[in-house]
């Protein structure tokens, strides 16, 4: 079952499902970056609920800044793969998401810069789903860094409003890393800092 409408499915009105949620919450505390991928490509249909899981994000007053690239091209997986630093995963991925945000789509001034804040909600969107849906999958930073930046944009002939935010690598694991444990109480303060 798909992940994210598990929060939607699971509830009538104000009751919520707790089996559900405890199952979301599963996920969450499960998903792990992976890097290494099986040769099995990534169904159509799977792709969709991911980027259904996307789109589901929160954005600033709803402006949905984003968009989304979808590349299951080996050849030019493989041109990102050698031209970025730490996207060697590209090479066995069948496939990745290119989250950029769309300054066509951003709020105005200063508040543009929600763009990074609600594109990177939609990136761990896709990061969950995948996970929910035994798929592998991590995060690659592309933004801030001028130079991946320009990377992408040219490879991928990017429009002038397009700024990718990172490119997430899916597909089957061939490897099955342990999920760490990052709950740490330290990094916790109750109403004021102490």
């Amino acid at each position: 079952m798909f992940a994210f409408a598990i929060l939607f499915c699971g509830c009538n009105g104000n009751n919520v499902d707790s089996k559900n949620l405890n199952s979301m919450q599963q996920i969450i505390e499960t998903r792990t970056s992976v890097r290494s991928y099986t040769n099995q490509p990534v169904e159509k249909q799977k792709v969709d609920q991911l980027l259904k899981a996307a789109m589901s994000a929160p954005s600033a007053v709803n402006k949905q800044p984003w968009a989304f690239m979808v590349i299951n091209k080996r050849k030019t997986l493989d041109i990102l793969a050698d031209s970025l630093p730490h996207h060697s995963m590209l090479r066995s991925a069948p496939l990745a998401i290119v989250v950029m945000g769309d300054f066509n789509k951003t709020l105005d001034g200063k508040s543009a810069e929600f763009w990074i804040q609600d594109c990177s909600a939609a990136a761990e969107n896709i990061l969950l789903s995948a996970h929910s849906l035994g798929l592998g999958a991590v995060w690659t930073a592309v933004y801030p860094a001028d130079d991946r930046i320009a990377t992408v944009k040219s490879v991928l002939n990017l429009d002038a409003n397009l700024m990718p935010l990172c490119i997430i690598p899916v597909g089957y694991p061939a490897e099955n890393p342990t999920p760490k444990d990052k709950f740490k109480p330290e990094n916790i303060n109750w109403n004021f800092y102490e």
